[in-house]
C-alpha cells in the first residue's frame, strides 16, 4: 500500500510526477524528403502539423546573457497580459531555468513586468524579496534554509544567477525594483508569525494576547524540512485543531483593522498564509480519496496568492511553476481536478497567459523512490508523443503561439498526445499523461535538449 504521507512530501512541489523516459527512436537516418513544388509544399503544410508549426515558430536562445531581440515575437504573444505563467517539464533542468531567466529579463526591460512569482512558500518569498529589494541577509544562506525538502530542487546555480540578476537590477533601479513572491503553502516560516504578532501588538494588547495563544506551539524553531516532517507526524485530529486555531486568528484580524489599512491587509495575507499551510496538512493524507481535494486546494491557494499580489501591488507578474500548475486544464483529472492556471484564467480572463515548456531529450535531477537525489536521462521521444512531432520543427529551440496555429497544427494540437511531465520524484504518480495542448497552454516553448541543473546543496 502506498505511503500517502511520503506521497505528500514527494509531490508537494508538483503533485503530478509524470514520468516518461521513452524508448529511443530508431538510429537509422531518416531519408531526405523528395523535392516538391511550392504548390505541393503548401499542400503538405495543411496535412503535416510540424510543417504548419514550422511556419509560425520563432527561434529563441536559451542562455540569459546577451540581447533579447529574439524574444520580440514572444512579447507580441504576451500582449497586455498581467500574469504570465511559465512552466517546466522537469523541476531541475538547466535550460528550463535559464529560459525563464531570459523571459523575465525581457518582460522586465521591454514589457514593464516587476514581479517574479515562484513555486515556493509565501514566507520564503518574503525573505528573498527582502534580500532583492533591501539587500537583507546572505543569498546562499537564504537559499540553503528556504529551499529544503522537495523544495531543494530550487537550490541550484541557475536560480542563484537569476536572483543575482534581480538584485543587480534593483541596485541600479532603487526607485523601481523587481519583486519576488512565493505563492505556495507547504511551509509557513517564523517571519510570518512575527509579522502578524507585530501588527496585533500595534492594534491592541488584547488582540496580541489572543493571537499569541492561537499560534502557541506553531512558530517554527527548527529547519523547514524538520518542521514539516514533524508536523505531518501529528495525529489528524491535532492537525485539524491547529487549522481551526489559525482560522480563528484570521477571523480575529479581520475584526481589528487598526489605523493603517495597508498594514492590516498585509497582516491578513500573512495570517492567511499560515492558515493555508495548516489547512493543507489538515487533509487526511492516509485516505487516498481525500488527496484530489487537497491538491485542488493547494492549486487554488497558489492562484489566490498570485492574484492577491497582482491586485495589491498592481505589478505585472511572471509566474514560474511546473507545467502542471500553470496549465489551463489539468494534466491528471483523477488526482488533480483543478490547477492554478485554470483558477487564474477564471479570475483574470485574458490577463492570464499560460506558457508550457517541453523538451525532446536530456537529463534532470529528481528523487528516486528511496528519496535519494539522482540524475536521470530522458531518451529521445518515441513516435506518437507530442515531443516527437514538436522536435521536427526546423528550429532547435523555439516559441510558438498555439492560439494562432495553422489548420493542420490546430487539428493536431486538439488531439490527445503523450507528453513528458516529470515531477520532484521519478518515477512519479502519473506516468505519461495524455493532454490536448490546445486546451492546456496558450503558448509553447520547445527545447530540443536539456541538461540537469547544477545543484548547490
Amino acid at each position: 500500500m502506498i505511503n500517502t504521507r511520503k506521497f505528500l512530501l514527494t509531490t508537494l512541489l508538483v503533485p503530478l510526477g509524470a514520468t516518461l523516459i521513452v524508448t529511443p527512436t530508431s538510429s537509422a537516418a531518416t531519408p531526405p524528403a523528395p523535392a516538391t513544388s511550392s504548390v505541393t509544399a503548401d499542400a503538405l503544410a495543411f496535412r503535416s502539423p510540424e510543417a504548419a508549426l514550422d511556419r509560425v515558430a520563432h527561434p529563441l536562445r536559451t542562455e540569459p546573457r546577451g540581447g533579447v531581440a529574439d524574444l520580440r515575437p514572444f512579447g507580441a504573444m504576451v500582449g497586455d497580459a498581467k500574469v504570465v505563467g511559465v512552466g517546466e517539464a522537469t523541476h531541475s533542468s538547466h535550460e528550463f531555468v535559464t529560459v525563464k531567466h531570459r523571459l523575465f529579463r525581457y518582460l522586465v526591460e521591454e514589457k514593464g513586468f516587476r514581479t517574479f512569482a515562484f513555486e515556493a512558500a509565501w514566507s520564503s518569498g518574503l525573505r528573498i524579496d527582502a534580500y532583492l529589494t533591501r539587500g537583507e541577509g546572505d543569498l546562499k544562506q537564504i537559499m540553503d534554509e528556504e529551499f529544503q525538502g522537495t523544495y531543494r530542487w530550487w537550490n541550484n546555480a541557475e536560480n542563484r544567477d537569476l536572483l543575482q540578476w534581480m538584485r543587480a537590477y534593483n541596485v541600479k533601479h532603487p526607485g523601481d525594483p523587481v519583486r519576488f513572491v512565493g505563492d505556495d503553502n507547504g511551509f509557513a516560516g517564523p517571519g510570518l508569525y512575527d509579522e502578524v504578532s507585530a501588527f496585533a501588538a500595534t492594534s491592541s494588547p488584547g488582540l496580541a494576547a489572543q493571537i499569541a495563544e492561537l499560534y502557541r506551539g506553531l512558530r517554527p524553531a527548527t529547519s523547514a524540512e524538520t518542521y514539516v516532517n514533524d508536523y505531518l507526524s501529528k495525529p489528524l485530529a491535532e492537525r485539524k485543531e491547529l487549522a481551526e486555531r489559525t482560522g480563528r486568528a484570521v477571523d480575529l484580524l479581520k475584526q481589528h483593522p487598526g489605523a493603517d489599512a495597508d498594514a492590516h491587509a498585509w497582516a491578513l495575507q500573512h495570517a492567511g498564509a499560515i492558515h493555508q499551510m495548516t489547512t493543507l496538512y489538515a487533509f487526511d493524507w492516509d485516505n487516498l480519496p481525500d488527496i484530489p481535494a487537497a491538491m485542488a486546494y493547494r492549486d487554488r491557494v497558489m492562484a489566490d496568492n498570485v492574484a492577491w499580489w497582482q491586485q495589491r501591488t498592481g505589478a505585472k507578474i511572471m509566474l514560474s511553476a511546473h507545467n502542471t500548475h500553470v496549465a489551463l486544464k489539468t494534466y491528471a483529472p483523477a488526482s488533480h481536478p483543478h490547477v492554478q492556471g485554470e483558477f487564474l484564467r477564471e479570475r483574470l480572463g485574458a490577463d492570464y497567459l499560460s506558457v508550457g515548456l517541453t523538451f525532446n531529450q536530456g537529463s534532470f535531477n529528481a528523487f528516486n523512490h528511496d528519496g535519494v537525489p539522482e540524475r536521470f536521462t530522458a531518451l529521445p521521444s518515441a513516435p506518437g508523443t507530442a515531443e516527437h512531432t514538436l522536435d521536427k520543427v526546423r528550429y532547435r529551440d523555439y516559441v510558438v503561439d498555439l492560439r494562432n496555429a495553422p489548420t493542420a497544427a490546430r487539428t493536431w494540437l486538439a488531439e490527445p498526445h503523450t507528453i513528458k511531465n516529470i515531477g520532484a520524484t521519478y518515477p512519479g504518480i502519473a506516468d505519461a499523461p495524455r493532454i490536448r495542448l490546445a486546451q492546456t497552454h496558450d503558448v509553447l516553448i520547445h527545447l530540443q535538449q536539456v541538461q540537469a541543473a547544477r545543484m548547490l546543496n
